[in-house]
């Protein structure tokens, strides 16, 4: 089995290495180096973490970093995708590249809570055999008091959604809306 991480290395990175310990073969596009050698360092065997270093707001690079992995490395069956929104083209290269091989694979995306989950739902453009999955971010209130998620709690939540495979979840809350941080 084999996956793809993008955001991997940062608020994912307890994700990365849940999928690492589940038997996966992990592929993590990372931006920075010295990030992705720190989360290499946790993994116990690293033949099964790869980094995919490339800046996925470079276009050009991405698809060519993602074909080559599917050239050389065959089908993906699980992509978790945090994507921020100056990575317009990204999350379609990303789609396009792991489709080319016209096998099942699953989509996680991950979305920030202001994000209109039926909107893009609308938007993204899969083949059938992509099982798309939504997760949104939220925040948390305690003591009156509201926080955005801590990169544990985040990484909890996307584990969560890959074991329950729901079509979409929310991690922590969305309301009320005027208490977000």
């Amino acid at each position: 089995m084999q996956a793809l991480v993008i955001g991997g290395t940062g608020m994912l990175s307890e994700a990365t290495l849940w999928l690492c310990r589940q038997g996966y073969h992990v592929h993590v596009i990372a931006r920075n180096k010295k990030k992705m050698k720190n989360l290499i360092y946790k993994v116990h065997d690293t033949a099964i973490i790869s980094p995919l270093y490339v800046d996925y707001r470079d276009n050009e690079n991405l698809r060519k970093v993602l074909k080559q992995l599917m050239q050389e490395g065959g089908h993906i069956d699980l992509v978790v995708s945090w994507i921020h929104a100056d990575g317009k083209n990204a999350f379609n290269i990303v789609n396009e590249e792991v489709s080319a091989l016209n096998q099942r694979w699953s989509l996680y995306h991950v979305l920030g809570s202001s994000s209109d989950l039926k909107k893009i739902e609308m938007m993204v453009s899969l083949p059938e055999y992509c099982s798309y999955y939504q997760v949104q971010l939220g925040f948390v209130i305690e003591n009156d008091r509201s926080r955005w998620l801590t990169h544990e709690e985040i990484s909890k939540g996307v584990i969560d959604a890959i074991k329950g495979r729901e079509k979409c979840s929310v991690i922590g809350s969305l309301e009320p809306w005027d208490k977000r941080p």
